[in-house]
């Protein structure tokens, strides 16, 4: 009897200590780490709503921003406040939370009563179970889940930085687009106005109708690429309006009429390699995944030949007619590894170990050469829209001006002015896609170096109305 009192006495003794070291809930939900490791670098507010406080708080900065012409800062605040998918994955970081302080007490005991009567007596038996191996193996699992906390905390920032790149790219889509169809509203109105002079010309008799048909179709073309384009502004407005979370009166937003001015000069990163190494936060993620399973691996190996010991102890008092007798004892449960020798969990814990040290390594090698890419793309951008600024379009200037002065002093017909026009359009219309393939790459720029996407290819790659427009000019 001495034995098994001692021995729950050690247990609760052990539990106790235990208990003096489990996790608990922390006051932010673990949402600082999430403010230090992704609204800190782009300056931007995080919050996880979770109080009428706080949504009143969101909701009147986005007001605030709502109320002025948005700009691309304004579009990432408010995706960040607003964006229900963002606060989603803020829920799921306070579900981590739970597990990790879930994962950090101790298993409870197991009581267990037993009756039975017959045959003139009554047998009562108590047991009280307690879970000896998990209790042992407590303080390991407890830092397997405070690692797993840190890496939901990290996917937590990564979420961040996808919603707000998303954001900034939408925001510059939107914006091109809405440019465009701006352009070729105003392309428009003057190809009309050659078109009816043409018309004219032809009813006096001194344009041919071969030529009457060339300048029509020019505004024919030109009316079906404004309706493209103004389809697209139409489609890129209500993408960003889609990761902004707006909905309601929120969509009356309103739009510069053109794309920011470009940098006086394009960033330097000549150490994107080792800064995309240090801080992107997919890596980390990978990294704290390999530490967890090293740390899953050392416990499976260490538990590999006992995985059940129970401990329990019993108390029976049997009542007949002779008379009543008490009873007292422990039973100690272990699985005897006979067959099982643990062999299997242990290869399968150091293949999942080595798997993620692989993707570990991969993905490091992948990082490096996205950061060379996504760099190389936002100078290649850079060059190529300064190049329109500063080349193309003056000299597009120039020629549609010395082309107007020719055909005033009708050295000139009309359809060379027109054809003009449409050499110009298809610059101009060449210019802007330009500026956004810019903008898309410095917003890939910032994802492949802080991470929440990919730097896609998506920026060197002209719209569909682009496409179409350039077609059209070439008629």
């Amino acid at each position: 009897m001495k034995t098994i009192a001692t021995i729950m006495r050690a247990s609760l003794l052990a539990a106790t200590l235990v208990l003096a070291g489990c996790a608990s809930f922390s006051a932010d939900s673990g949402m600082g780490a999430v403010q230090g490791l992704a609204g800190a670098p782009i300056g931007k507010e995080v919050i996880a709503i979770r109080s009428e406080e706080d949504a009143l708080a969101a909701r009147s900065l986005i007001d605030t921003l709502l109320a002025k012409p948005l700009t691309a800062d304004s579009a990432v605040q408010i995706a960040l406040l607003n964006n229900r998918d963002l606060q989603a994955a803020y829920n799921q970081l306070g579900i981590s939370e739970a597990q990790m302080v879930q994962a950090s007490l101790p298993p409870n005991p197991t009581f267990s009563i037993e009756r039975i009567a017959g045959a003139g007596s009554v047998e009562i038996e108590a047991r009280a179970i307690a879970g000896i191996l998990s209790l042992l193996t407590l303080p390991a699992r407890a830092q397997i889940a405070a690692d797993r906390f840190r890496q939901a905390q990290l996917q937590a920032a990564d979420t961040t930085l996808r919603v707000a790149t998303d954001a900034r790219r939408a925001y510059f889509r939107a914006v091109a687009a809405r440019s465009l169809a701006g352009f070729l509203v105003q392309s428009q109105s003057a190809a009309e106005a050659a078109t009816q002079l043409s018309r004219e010309l032809g009813e006096s008799g001194t344009m041919t109708k071969l030529d009457q048909a060339r300048n029509q179709v020019f505004f024919a073309e030109l009316t079906a690429q404004l309706a493209q384009a103004r389809q697209l502004a139409s489609t890129e407005r209500e993408r960003l309006i889609r990761t902004m979370g707006l909905w309601g009166p929120d969509t009356e937003f309103r739009l510069p009429a053109s794309l920011p001015r470009l940098p006086g000069r394009p960033s330097a990163q000549p150490d994107i390699e080792r800064e995309a190494v240090a801080r992107r936060l997919d890596l980390q993620i990978a990294r704290m995944e390999v530490l967890a399973l090293a740390r899953s691996a050392d416990l499976t190996n260490a538990t590999r030949l006992i995985s059940v010991l129970e401990l329990a102890g019993i108390r029976k008092k049997v009542t007949s007619d002779e008379g009543t007798e008490r009873e007292r004892g422990f039973e100690l449960e272990l699985q005897i590894p006979i067959f099982d020798l643990g062999t299997t969990r242990v290869r399968q814990a150091e293949e999942t170990y080595m798997q993620a040290v692989n993707r570990l390594t991969a993905k490091a090698v992948n990082i490096r050469s996205e950061a060379r890419e996504a760099y190389g793309t936002y100078r290649a951008a850079y060059d190529i829209a300064r190049h329109y600024q500063r080349e193309v379009l003056p000299l597009r200037k120039i020629i549609s001006d010395e082309t107007l002065l020719r055909y005033n002093a009708m050295q000139i017909d009309v359809f060379t002015l027109l054809t003009e026009a449409r050499q110009r359009i298809a610059s101009t219309t060449s210019a802007i896609e330009a500026e956004r393939a810019f903008w898309l790459a410095a917003a890939n720029l910032g994802a492949a170096v802080l991470g929440g996407g990919a730097a896609a290819a998506e920026g060197a790659t002209p719209g569909a109305t682009m496409a179409a427009a350039e077609a059209g000019g070439g008629h």
